[in-house]
């Protein structure tokens, strides 16, 4: 109960905080030296730059690396993206939206947020082993953000703007240091850890202060940016994502680890795994193409704040699931 309260808590400061200092500057009654634009990029490249490197590579240092099955992991990734962005499509037609709205939905129902909230609760439910699986679980994930969600994205968008070819959007993606340092970190995590080094027991100290710290900034980062909409315009689509992201994807994904026999993988730990992330609410890229190409941004705001606003209810919900395993 304590790792759930934590969590929970975590969550709650960080939203609180970031949003009340993006109210505080926005009212004037304080003055930050930096934009909080700035301020959140600021925040975001420090944990996804400095402390997830470097938690990466201690958590995939002695992770149980043996037995093959593992190498499937990422594909679960893969099909949960695809899955919420077929879904979403669906319920669009379900729903009669226009095609902004439409555009907007799909995004939600792609865009997961797998490694803020996801690494978190999978490194308070299930330690420095449950962290490492994460970043190979979503070893794709920026890459299918960028060469497929975009793209897909834009179809449905009205604003002109520049062409951008898949080749150079692939160029983009290669030059990218988030996606590089992730890579970099987990090729050199599982270097080590095929090597029969041992890990420095004080890595783990390390850990536990670095990964809660990084979850921390980036939650921040995200309550800078939150923006509260009228949900109640927009309840039928954020119930729609709602029941993508809480019950059908979770639901297709647990099934297949099942099948797969994830349950007996690594003391069990693949399939707590698969369940946490499956379970994910809308991630906040999920905002960037409604704003890039002029679909309805509104829409995506309510069914971002909608969703991580639910995930603090599902939250216990997943707890006493893993807790069952």
């Amino acid at each position: 109960m304590s790792k759930f309260l934590f969590t929970f808590g975590l969550i709650i400061f960080g939203l609180s905080l970031g949003y009340f200092i993006q109210r505080m500057v926005g009212k004037q009654i304080i003055r930050l030296p930096i934009s909080l634009d700035q301020l959140r990029k600021s925040l975001l490249k420090s944990a996804l730059l400095f402390f997830n490197p470097i938690t990466v590579v201690g958590a995939v240092w002695v992770m149980e690396l043996k037995d093959p099955r593992i190498a499937t992991l990422p594909f679960f990734g893969m099909g949960q993206i695809f899955l919420g962005g077929l879904l979403a499509l669906l319920f669009s037609k379900l729903l009669q939206l226009e095609r902004k709205q439409t555009g907007s939905l799909f995004t939600c129902g792609c865009f997961t947020n797998l490694g803020t909230m996801g690494g978190l609760v999978c490194y308070i439910f299930l330690g420095e082993i449950g962290f490492g699986l994460v970043y190979i679980y979503r070893l794709f994930e920026e890459c299918i953000y960028y060469a497929i969600g975009f793209p897909i994205a834009k179809l449905f968008g009205s604003a002109p703007g520049e062409r951008e070819g898949l080749l150079n959007r692939l160029k983009t993606l290669a030059t990218d240091p988030f996606i590089l340092v992730s890579l970099c970190s987990i090729v050199l995590g599982s270097l080590l850890n095929l090597s029969g080094m041992k890990r420095p027991e004080l890595y783990q100290t390390v850990n536990s202060v670095f990964i809660p710290l990084a979850a921390l900034l980036l939650i921040i980062s995200i309550g800078l940016a939150l923006k509260i909409t009228k949900i109640r315009d927009y309840l039928k689509e954020c119930i729609a994502v709602s029941a993508i992201k809480f019950l059908i994807v979770p639901a297709v994904m647990t099934s297949l680890a099942f099948l797969l026999g994830y349950r007996e993988m690594a003391g069990g730990h693949l399939i707590k795994v698969v369940i946490l992330l499956s379970s994910m609410p809308v991630a906040f890229n999920a905002l960037i193409p409604p704003s890039l190409y002029d679909l309805d941004v509104d829409l995506a705001n309510s069914c971002w704040l909608f969703t991580t606003s639910l995930f603090i209810i599902i939250l216990p919900v997943l707890y006493f699931i893993i807790k069952s395993f």
